[in-house]
């Protein structure tokens, strides 16, 4: 009996040690690895796509059932994404949103519980920077945790909203502000709702209660005929994807502090920062367009209609056409990462009115922007250089439209693909340029770039700061000037 009961622990142990070497063979980090990616990149896109059967299952289940049933499965999806991606470290986002929930009902409607909220979430979300930040990116409950970050900073601006005077809010506050009082699973499912918790976008938490009141459908009364557009947005980040998977491994910002691309010639060096400039964006494309795809389908997405037709685009963090087309930084920024510059210009950029001074408030906005970015100087210097190319941009727009000898050249149809090439070439390199800093995070990283193309951008557009309004002085008539005055 007992050398019987020996021989079937035996043939347990061996099964087990197959099943175990099959299970690794199958590993994530197996599969990652020979798809040339990591294993948390890869657990991302896992993560991405599956709000899709998820979406799917609330379309056909929990369409317009109880609030109670739907908060409760956006809460336990997302914590299940969360703990998939992150394991045990899932409790620095429960942590939050629990504690935001005790400042909103402790400390009600005031000025007190909004500037608890900020000091608190932003030192939350910087610690963890400072106790997890490597000189490379990587994929950590960091991550989620600045999407939550801006989610709960804006529930707790919009509660204290919902206390005032409707007449003393403006349209847009009006709009946001929260008139009820949340409950902890409210909260939570606002903030773990699975089509946004990792990678976004924003929206607000009136947006979200309209999706579980059943309110957010193009046919009253029926889930929203919202597929077709969803897979719309799917297929087209399926080709960003597919293009950033095929290039990747060619086109990587480690080339750029490399002695072989220190030693090319001047005009490589600016080329390769131009096609990589553009082509790295594509990853953060990729993941908003899917994301979007995950909320139209869902109806979070559905935003009213325009000329009888449904729009979609209520979680929109891209405008392709725009983004590939443009030949205008500013262009670039109204065209990515939509919902999250909507938010900064909601919550910080149009709060800081009372300074009275328009440059003083955007530069103010992009400090936050790149602290809630990170500790890393790259993100300092990259929206430094946003800040200075939106101004120099503005001052040469208002050049050209000023001055009729260039507003005639500006016209001329023939050289108008010319002037277009140019820009696009401008615009393209310098994009480059400034997200040198923002990928390559540290200092003695982007300064050996930087010095490798002797600081292009920044004497680029610094001299054309303090030279264009001597030009512009010069070549716009003094009639012109007294015009704009009157």
């Amino acid at each position: 009996m007992a050398s019987a009961a020996e021989g079937d622990v035996g043939s347990v142990g061996e099964l087990a040690a197959v099943l175990r070497s099959a299970f690794q063979e199958l590993s994530l980090n197996k599969l990652a690895t020979s798809l040339g990616a990591s294993e948390q990149a890869l657990r991302l896109i896992i993560s991405i796509f599956l709000g899709y059967p998820f979406a799917l299952f609330y379309r056909h289940y929990l369409f317009y059932k109880d609030s109670y049933l739907i908060h409760l499965f956006h809460t336990f999806t997302g914590l299940s994404i969360a703990y998939f991606n992150f394991g045990t470290q899932l409790y620095h986002s429960l942590l939050c949103v629990v504690l935001q929930f005790l400042i909103l009902r402790l400390m009600g409607r005031t000025i007190t519980a909004v500037l608890t909220t900020v000091c608190f979430q932003m030192a939350y979300l910087l610690a963890g920077y400072y106790y997890t930040a490597t000189g490379n990116y990587d994929i950590k409950w960091t991550m989620p945790h600045c999407v939550l970050t801006l989610k709960l900073i804006g529930l707790a601006v919009d509660y204290f909203d919902g206390g005032k005077v409707q007449n003393s809010l403006s349209s847009e506050q009006q709009k946001y502000a929260i008139r009820g009082v949340p409950s902890l699973l409210e909260v939570a499912g606002f903030s773990y709702f699975y089509g946004a918790f990792l990678v976004g976008p924003q929206f607000s938490m009136n947006h979200y209660m309209k999706l579980v009141q059943g309110q957010l459908t193009d046919i009253p009364g029926k889930i929203p005929n919202s597929t077709l557009p969803a897979l719309k947005r799917l297929s087209l980040g399926l080709v960003y994807l597919v293009g950033y998977t095929l290039l990747s491994p060619h086109i990587t910002e480690d080339y750029l502090v490399t002695e072989d691309y220190e030693n090319h010639a001047f005009w490589f060096r600016c080329m390769y920062m131009l096609v990589w400039g553009k082509f790295v964006l594509y990853k953060y494309v990729t993941c908003w367009l899917v994301t979007e795809g995950v909320c139209i389908l869902t109806g979070l997405g559905f935003n009213g209609f325009e000329g009888g037709k449904a729009k979609w685009d209520a979680c929109a963090n891209m405008k392709v056409w725009l983004f590939e087309t443009t030949p205008r930084f500013t262009g670039t920024i109204a065209s990515f990462n939509i919902n999250t510059n909507a938010w900064v210009a909601r919550y910080v950029y149009k709060r800081l009115k009372f300074l009275g001074n328009k440059e003083l408030s955007q530069g103010l906005s992009l400090l936050f922007l790149a602290l809630w970015h990170g500790l890393h100087s790259g993100y300092l210097v990259c929206f430094q250089m946003e800040f200075l190319i939106v101004i120099v941009e503005r001052q040469a727009a208002r050049l050209i439209r000023e001055s009729p000898a260039l507003s005639n050249l500006a016209s001329i149809r023939v050289l108008q693909p010319f002037f277009y090439l140019v820009q696009q070439t401008i615009h393209w390199l310098f994009m480059g340029y400034s997200m040198t800093a923002f990928c390559l995070f540290t200092w003695d990283k982007w300064i050996k770039v930087y010095k490798s193309i002797y600081f292009l951008g920044h004497v680029f557009f610094l001299s054309l700061l303090f030279i264009l309004p001597y030009i512009h002085k010069a070549m716009v008539p003094r009639k012109e000037k007294l015009k704009k005055v009157e």
